[in-house]
């Protein structure tokens, strides 16, 4: 297990290279699942110092708040409401370049412009999803898609 991130500088595709060795690292040997959500979170938000990191369960038809790393967040959203609700729902990935001209999009946060949600799956079911806020417009693309995708794989989620 990693007990230390090598922060790096670069382009957005080199840090997460460097990252997910990292993050591979830190999940080794580990098997709680609130454990390595806390670790992944702390990693992403550490590295690119985005203004939200975190992840939501799948709880009783709603997705619950779990480990995050930025300021206090919204704990319960119904499916298909907001950009983590709509991931949920439609099972993919979801970039918003700015989240005030999203359908219904949840202000947990009047800081967050931009988003970016992933969801995870187990046996093709969706059972969770992260959900990273920037504090800047149009902060994500498919470098990040391409590579929080693989981040979320890295989880195990049958534990």
């Amino acid at each position: 297990m990693a007990e230390d991130l090598s922060i790096i500088n670069g382009n957005r595709e080199e840090q997460y290279r460097s990252l997910i060795p990292q993050i591979t690292g830190l999940l080794e040997g580990e098997t709680d699942l609130i454990a390595n959500l806390a670790n992944v979170s702390a990693a992403l938000k550490e590295q690119f110092n985005f203004f939200w990191v975190g992840f939501y369960l799948v709880k009783n038809e709603q997705l619950v708040l779990g480990p995050f790393q930025g300021p206090v967040a919204c704990t319960r959203i119904n499916k298909a409401r907001g950009v983590c609700g709509a991931s949920w729902d439609r099972a993919e990935t979801i970039i918003v370049p700015d989240v005030d001209v999203f359908p219904g999009h949840i202000a947990c946060s009047s800081i967050s412009k931009s988003e970016i949600v992933i969801p995870l799956f187990y046996q093709n079911e969706v059972v969770g999803v992260l959900d990273v806020d920037s504090d800047e417009l149009n902060n994500f693309n498919e470098v990040d898609q391409r590579y929080l995708e693989e981040i979320v794989k890295l989880i195990q989620l049958d534990n």
